[in-house]
């Protein structure tokens, strides 16, 4: 077969960032050279003025976080001053996952809030890392490995905001995204959350992210508040610290010296912070060692010292469990090392009795509780939550656009805009919409679970029609070719014999963090029969690999006449079939580096031996 020339491998090895920097300056909305105006300004005497009247109980009240899925009693919210509850990749609605359901539920608790002496609302967070992807129905956007193919921030941003308008419509008004992670080895199971192995176009990518979701000022009622997340070289861990049976990469431990750790992880977090990110989420990761939520020097000194981060420090889903045996003891090093707020989802009242205790006993100091709330409380005041002709409860008229044909319509041209043409051989795309007959084949081709991943509805994702609404690739096809065009399906690719085209769409299936760690990276048998069997059938092959990472081809590359890499491209499959048939040419480019074999990973690393199969920045047209 013929690989792409090793000339382009060379470049981009010299150019690697300033290759970068240049798609970056080509996009649509310029790059700041400075901090922009502080969204979390205008409300400091207003923060203190509260804070001197609250109590201890209440000041640690803020600084905990439950799940609503183990609130024991929601009168706990009164009960304990709570600051704010989440929902994790499975804590639904107990009635059903509706757009309703979802907005009765935010509701019902703030209106328990509402109960409190000092009436400070709740901040209610959730994981809408590609769409408000809990809810049923919701537009379901490519996951950021995709966005990143695209380099398109414009889009980048027109995504975010459609996510909090669909999040403002069940009341929810907290993300916890957009992940700016660097992703340094394509086994880790979360690649697939960051938009490139390149900081620069992270950079650029996280920040324009964190302007979608905020807005112009985090008072708009469109906007929600935006969390970069996770903070520190979550991307970087070394195979074999991480957590699980097979202690993969995911929660393990990064080891490079601190001008590598600037460089490549902590260059994101500039500018999200330049662009008034209101939360961080420190890693579950260590660096050389030490956890992050208990790393004073990079929570403290860097981050909001170095970097001047003015918003509060939230910690992952019981993070701190992993700092110490004695959970106390845990709590005392995270909150010394500068966590503002805990989240906490079934042992809140433990946090709280703990806490308490440190405080009375001096271990944690008056002054580093105060600068917790106060941080929150700036959060809470810049987000209007606190004035008082302003309404907590959801605006119910924005239910109208949920999952509307105007939003989907832009989720498919991320779609379109994120395929990356990896080979095109005797231009068998774009395709014939006139054909007699297309024979579809592979495991993704009819599963919208699969082309959505995870973190859709629940946190591994699923199988089969997991949300309403939405198109697969084999759907897609069958709207855009001719009414007399028959299209046939096989999972296995059988029954190809006098098709005009066969098209195969294989890859992986759902997971996320902690279940997503690999170490081979091989498409399955099932993939490689599905495209043989289409090949044996003496028909042009079109396979479109649907996955989370760039996967190792093996010879399948040659079994294809054209390949195209479609990521994860949520639930607009129309996409798919829009540049498959030519209404759109490909202009896709890889944000990552696609190894030829799993002896090159990890294969980013910049030195001689970078020799891939597709160097990053590359993308075929027709």
């Amino acid at each position: 077969m013929a690989s792409p020339p090793r000339l382009a491998s060379r470049l981009a090895l010299l150019s690697g960032v300033a290759v970068l920097s240049t798609f970056a300056a080509s996009c649509g909305t310029p790059r700041p050279d400075a901090r922009a105006s502080d969204p979390l300004a205008g409300n400091e005497p207003r923060v203190e003025e509260l804070l001197a009247r609250m109590t201890v109980p209440e000041k640690i009240g803020q600084m905990t976080q439950a799940d609503q899925e183990f609130l024991q009693d929601p009168a706990d919210i009164e009960k304990y001053f709570l600051g704010s509850l989440l929902s994790g990749g499975t804590s639904d609605p107990r009635e059903s996952n509706t757009l309703q359901a979802w907005t009765d539920l935010y509701e019902r608790y703030q209106q328990h809030a509402q109960r409190t002496r000092l009436k400070i609302p709740l901040l209610y967070g959730i994981d809408a890392v590609h769409g408000h992807s809990n809810v049923l129905g919701a537009v379901i956007f490519p996951h950021n490995i995709g966005l990143g193919a695209t380099r398109d921030t414009e889009l980048v941003r027109q995504i975010a905001a459609i996510t909090a308008q669909e999040m403002r419509a069940t009341g929810i008004h907290w993300t916890f995204a957009p992940c700016v992670c660097v992703p340094r080895d394509e086994r880790w199971g979360r690649t697939y959350e960051g938009f490139s192995e390149d900081p620069e176009l992270v950079a650029l990518l996280g920040a324009t992210t964190v302007r979608g979701f905020q807005g112009t000022s985090l008072r708009d009622p469109l906007s929600v508040l935006a969390t970069a997340k996770h903070y520190l070289a979550d991307g970087g861990t070394l195979m074999g610290t991480g957590v699980g049976e097979g202690r993969g990469l995911d929660q393990g431990d990064t080891r490079v010296d601190e001008q590598t750790l600037r460089r490549v992880f902590l260059r994101p977090y500039q500018d999200a912070v330049a662009a008034g990110v209101g939360t961080i989420m420190p890693s579950y990761s260590s660096w050389n060692g030490v956890k992050m939520s208990a790393h004073r020097y990079l929570l403290t000194d860097v981050l909001k010292g170095e970097l001047g981060f003015r918003g509060f420090l939230i910690s992952d889903y019981r993070a701190l469990n992993q700092l110490d045996p004695d959970y106390k003891t845990a709590i005392e090093k995270s909150i010394n090392a500068g966590m503002d707020m805990v989240m906490v989802p079934d042992t809140y009242k433990e946090f709280i009795g703990h806490l308490t205790e440190l405080v009375n006993e001096g271990r944690v100091s008056s002054s580093r509780i105060d600068d917790a709330v106060r941080r929150i409380l700036r959060v809470k005041f810049a987000m209007g939550l606190m004035d008082a002709d302003r309404s907590v409860l959801a605006d119910r008229s924005l239910q109208a656009s949920f999952g509307s044909a105007a939003h989907r319509a832009v989720a498919r041209q991320a779609v379109r805009e994120s395929l990356v043409l990896l080979k095109n051989g005797g231009r068998t795309l774009p395709l014939s919409k006139g054909a007699a007959r297309i024979h579809v084949a592979g495991k993704n081709a009819d599963n919208l679970g699969h082309q959505t991943g995870g973190w859709t509805i629940s946190w591994q994702g699923g199988s089969g029609n997991v949300t309403p609404g939405g198109t697969t690739v084999l759907a897609a096809i069958k709207k855009a070719v001719s009414p007399n065009t028959n299209v046939t399906f096989s999972v296995d690719g059988t029954g190809a014999a006098g098709a005009d085209v066969g098209i195969a769409v294989i890859g992986e299936t759902p997971y996320a963090e902690m279940m997503g760690d690999r170490s081979d990276l091989a498409l399955g048998p099932e993939d490689v029969t599905a495209v043989r069997n289409l090949r044996a059938a003496g028909i042009p092959v079109v396979v479109v690999v649907i996955s989370g990472r760039p996967m190792i081809l093996g010879d399948l590359l040659d079994q294809a006449d054209a390949l195209v890499a479609a990521w994860l491209p949520g639930t607009e499959g129309d996409g798919v079939a829009d540049v498959l048939f030519g209404d759109y040419r490909p202009t896709g480019k890889l944000a990552y580096t696609w190894p030829r074999s799993m002896d090159q990973i990890p294969i980013n690393q910049g030195d001689a031996r970078y020799d891939p199969l597709f160097p990053l920045g590359y993308g075929l047209t027709y």
